[in-house]
């Protein structure tokens, strides 16, 4: 796979980190913009019969990546963000995830919810350069969570579903609380949290956290 200099800068660094964490209890802590996924119905609706999802660069867990396509979302205020980018493969449900300022910008009452759990959620409307999707539930706030393999698992004392603390250092220290852990056959280790989590902590794309007890 040919690979553009940003992308081998990505994956070597990622690289680098990896080695260093195969000890101790740190955890690496990635920052999710806004973004969403979606089915292939909705994925054709918006950019045409037969469309595929065409892949801009992979994602740290395998098989996921950013997709080329990106949609307006407009919420019920008539306020909208553009080039909201598309994560692939497609999924069952198309879900919109958003930070707490985000749906506060599209005059939406975000929910704080796991991925996947979209029931009864904000509805929003999806614009692509061929279609328009009224998505009456799928807009949320993701929760905070850290994906990892069984041997991450073990070596850090922790379980599938469990919700753990994670503290990250620095001149606005602070930690996350009820971290829910995901364990994925083949995860990577990774840490994700929204934009305003990131503001608070001081962080912009990536930081080290620390798995902590209580």
């Amino acid at each position: 796979m040919n690979e553009d200099f940003t992308t081998r800068v990505e994956r070597l660094v990622r690289e680098a980190v990896s080695e260093f964490l195969n000890s101790g209890h740190v955890i690496p802590i990635s920052v999710s913009a806004r973004h969403m996924h979606i089915t292939q119905e909705h994925l054709e609706q918006l950019f045409g019969p037969g469309s595929q999802l065409t892949k801009m660069k992979d994602l740290l867990q395998p098989g996921e990546f950013a997709a080329d396509q990106t949609v307006t979302v407009i919420g019920p205020n008539r306020h909208l963000f553009e080039k909201v980018r598309i994560l692939g493969p497609v999924r069952k449900a198309t879900q919109v995830e958003l930070s707490y300022t985000d749906g506060r910008h599209l005059g939406l009452e975000l929910p704080a919810r796991h991925s996947g759990d979209i029931k009864g959620t904000a509805a929003v409307i999806l614009v692509g350069p061929n279609g328009v999707v009224h998505l009456q539930e799928g807009a949320i706030r993701a929760l905070r969570h850290v994906h990892m393999g069984a041997a991450d698992a073990e070596r850090l004392g922790v379980q599938n579903e469990q919700l753990a603390n994670v503290r990250l250092s620095g001149p606005m220290g602070l930690v996350f609380e009820k971290v829910r852990v995901r364990v994925g056959k083949n995860a990577k280790l990774e840490m994700h949290i929204d934009t305003d989590e990131a503001n608070a902590a001081g962080i912009t794309t990536q930081a080290i956290g620390t798995l902590v007890n209580g």
